[in-house]
This record gives C-alpha cells, sequence and structure tokens, in this order.
C-alpha cells in the first residue's frame, strides 16, 4: 500500500512536470525566428503568432526589414512584392538604417574633433553634391550572429564591422561596429542600435533611420497623423538643415488629405505649381525636421498615422532626438525617420550653429531603440 502510495505520487509528479513542459513548449512556439527565403533571395523572418505579426529581415541588402505583415498586411511601405528584384535595383523601403550619417551633408566632406575629412568621391560608395544617406544602407557586409526565439520573443542580431572593410574607412576613418537587433514581442517590433568606437578619437553620431510606415488598404489623403514635436528645424532651398528652430505650429491630430499648412513647412502650394499637379494630388507634403519632442515617462515620443480604425505607430526612444518627417507628392506612404542628430547636424556643431550633436567616446557603446507597433489592423 505505501510502495503504491509512493508509485501515484511519483506518478502524478511526473504528469504534471510533463504538462508543464507541454505548456512551456506552446507558449515558446509562440515566437519564432527562422533563416530561410523569400523570392530565392536569404531572409530571417521573425513570428509572433499569438499577435498575428511577421516581421522578413534581408541581411544581405542593408540588414532591412522589408515587411512587418500585421494579419497579411504589411505597415511598411515597400517598392516591390518581389524581393529579388529590389535585391537586384535596391532602393529606399521598409527600414532603411542610414549611416554614419542621416539624411544630407552640405559638402563633400565633414567635420570631427576640429578636422576636415574629405570624400573620396571616386570610390562611389558617397555621391552627390549634398552626400546622402551615408555609404552602408545598401551594404551587403552585415553578418547574422544570432537568430532566436524563447517564450518572451522573436529576435536576429547582425553585425557590421566598419573597421574591415578599406573602401568603408576611406570615408569615415574611425573604427566601429554596428550591431543592430531587431526584436518582435508582443506584436511589438524593437529595432535596437548598438554602436561601438574602437577609434582612439572620440567620435560623432548621426545616424538614424528612413522609415516607411502605410495603412494598408486606404489611400493617404484619408489619413490622418500626429507629429509630437515643439520645434521645427529650419532648412534651405535644398533641405539643408540651417541650424534655426522655430516653435511648430501643427495641430494633435493633422489631415494628410487637408491643403495646407503653418507657414514655414513644406507646403502643397509648391508642388501644386507643376502644370496638372493640383487636380490629380490633393493633400499636404513634407519634407521637414523636427526636434524638442514630447515623449512619455520612459522618455518615449510617440509618432502615428490612423484611418479607419486602423492605427500604425512609430516610437522613439530618448537618443533619437530629432524626426525628420517626409510625406512626397503622389505616394502612399509617410516617413518617421528617427535621427540622432539634425540634417547636416556634423558640420553644423562645428560651425558652432548646433550644439546637442551626440560624441561617443574612445571604446565608448551608443545604443539606443526604436519601436513599431499597429492595432486595428
Amino acid at each position: 500500500m505505501i510502495l503504491n502510495r509512493k508509485f501515484h505520487s511519483r506518478s502524478a509528479r511526473i504528469f504534471g512536470l510533463f504538462g508543464l513542459l507541454l505548456s512551456t513548449v506552446s507558449f515558446a512556439q509562440n515566437y519564432t525566428a527562422e533563416k530561410t527565403t523569400d523570392h530565392g533571395v536569404p531572409i530571417v523572418r521573425l513570428s509572433d503568432a499569438a499577435s498575428g505579426v511577421e516581421v522578413s529581415i534581408v541581411p544581405s541588402v542593408g540588414n532591412r526589414a522589408y515587411e512587418m505583415k500585421v494579419h497579411g498586411q504589411n505597415i511598411l511601405w515597400f517598392p516591390t512584392d518581389d524581393v529579388s528584384e529590389y535585391v537586384k535595383h535596391p532602393q529606399l523601403g521598409g527600414v532603411p538604417f542610414l549611416a554614419p550619417w542621416a539624411d544630407l551633408l552640405d559638402e563633400q566632406a565633414f567635420w570631427a574633433n576640429g578636422k576636415r575629412y574629405g570624400f573620396n568621391m571616386a570610390l562611389g560608395n558617397v555621391r552627390g553634391v549634398r552626400p546622402s544617406h551615408g555609404f552602408v544602407v545598401d551594404s551587403p557586409l552585415w553578418e547574422v550572429t544570432e537568430v532566436a526565439a524563447d517564450s518572451q520573443s522573436a529576435r536576429v542580431t547582425s553585425r557590421l564591422e566598419v573597421w574591415k572593410s578599406p573602401d568603408y574607412m576611406a570615408q569615415w576613418p574611425f573604427a566601429q561596429e554596428y550591431e543592430m537587433t531587431y526584436s518582435l514581442a508582443g506584436g511589438v517590433l524593437e529595432v535596437k542600435t548598438t554602436i561601438t568606437n574602437l577609434s582612439t578619437d572620440p567620435m560623432p553620431i548621426s545616424i538614424g533611420y528612413h522609415t516607411f510606415y502605410q495603412i494598408p488598404g486606404i489611400p493617404r489623403d484619408q489619413w490622418s497623423a500626429h507629429i509630437p514635436a515643439g520645434m521645427h528645424v529650419a532648412a534651405d532651398e535644398q533641405k539643408v538643415s540651417t541650424g534655426e528652430m522655430k516653435p511648430t505650429d501643427l495641430p494633435d491630430v493633422l489631415p494628410l488629405g487637408g491643403s495646407s499648412l503653418p507657414d514655414g513647412f513644406t507646403s502643397a502650394d509648391a508642388w501644386r505649381s507643376v502644370e496638372g499637379f493640383a487636380a490629380k494630388n490633393p493633400g499636404i507634403t513634407f519634407d521637414d525636421g523636427f526636434t524638442n519632442l514630447e515623449r512619455d515617462a520612459d522618455g518615449r515620443a510617440h509618432f502615428w498615422i490612423e484611418a479607419g480604425g486602423k492605427k500604425v505607430e512609430a516610437i522613439f526612444g530618448p537618443k533619437y532626438q530629432v524626426a525628420t518627417v517626409w510625406l512626397p507628392p503622389a505616394e502612399q506612404f509617410i516617413c518617421f525617420e528617427s535621427l540622432a542628430a539634425i540634417i547636416d547636424g556634423l558640420n553644423l556643431a562645428r560651425q558652432g550653429k548646433y550644439a546637442a550633436l551626440q560624441i561617443l567616446p574612445p571604446g565608448g557603446k551608443w545604443t539606443e531603440s526604436f519601436w513599431i507597433r499597429a492595432s486595428g489592423i
């Protein structure tokens, strides 16, 4: 009888542990992370089954996230449904990483530590009279270091060792590494970036993400936007910052199908000077920088677009001090660009016109995140 009790007790414990194990495995399987292919292109896919969210990343072209599907609908605007065509002809879309500087510079050079560093334009990785978007936006040199899922999240981490590339070092002579982690949890995508300064000199931080957002199935002129900014970054005719800041005069909720903006912003009227544009493309446009962002108790700034009960939100961590909002005519997206500095901040700091440039000391690490989430989709 005692033996029987012991047997039943042991059996109960075993079956209890087995049930707990099954429950844990089932919960963990909500999140999956896998290396796979899309149209023959190697990608990494993160899945959150409970939230109905899948995120796809192509490491070989700038470590770009090109899809964040919520119940099958992509909230990231991307120029093609065939990622193999994108690999052949890269262009902006999805979540482009802009580094070592974001957007424009006012000359073919940058300043750091009181020294001017001119670009070698013959290399071809820096282009334009006013160089834009850095030179790693389409980089094939990212190395995937971890693909993992557990009961908390699905994630992928990749590393770009800038110091290993002679062509990169010729343009930006600071030894550094970028580490990027896409992490999907509770239907929210976190994009976390860590920069390590391996050089012996302080290094300016002027990176950003040029992320493209959309509300699937609803035309852009029916969207409303929230831009939580206190200051507007003044710019010249080439959209290069002047260093001047002006108070914003934007409503809390801005209908994108409207016809006017407060003075000082990129207005639809300028685009309507093109013959026939007014009749075909109603609505406002933007190509403007903002700072002094309104933040919650955690220091995060919340941008969003909304229409028909559907909402897409971009949330910036504290070290993303600046946002550029790009809303070009005749397109079906909006860009909320999370930036560490204003456009041309590298060179404006040297001119004494921008005091907020972040500087990373030798051996230091800079880490920040932004988040993407959707509801009603």
